[in-house]
């Protein structure tokens, strides 16, 4: 798979009942100010990760702000994702995933970004511990 930066809709979470499993079933961990909830899951190819992106309500009362933040993401997502695919496809797995922004406050791009890359980090160790 080449270095592709598109985010496209195959790569979208969008099957409720496969996020409620995540919520149910799936496991999670901080990297402020992102939550990540994720599970393995069989997917079908080429992708060997499926993401869906959250802003609560309760936190961003404005949709216009909510909208933002989710762009964000989206972005640090779309650079960040070649790197978790290779640790994915390194070790036959495939997952999905909900990342959750967290913050009360509207922070800076780059603290996104360090976040995001932070874990894509944790998900390298995470699949090298179960193989």
């Amino acid at each position: 798979m080449g270095e592709s930066y598109k985010f496209k809709k195959a790569e979208k979470l969008c099957s409720r009942k496969i996020i409620n499993e995540i919520f149910l079933s799936g496991n999670s961990f901080l990297c402020y100010p992102l939550k990540v909830v994720w599970k393995y899951e069989n997917l079908p190819p080429p992708y060997p990760a499926q993401v869906v992106f959250s802003v609560p309500k309760k936190l961003f009362k404005m949709a216009h702000n909510r909208n933002l933040i989710k762009r964000q993401l989206r972005e640090t997502y779309r650079y960040r994702k070649n790197d978790l695919y290779q640790y994915l496809e390194k070790y036959e797995k495939k997952i999905v995933l909900m990342i959750v922004y967290i913050a009360n406050e509207e922070l800076e791009f780059a603290k996104i970004e360090d976040a995001m890359s932070k874990i894509i980090g944790r998900f390298n160790k995470i699949a090298e511990q179960t193989q």
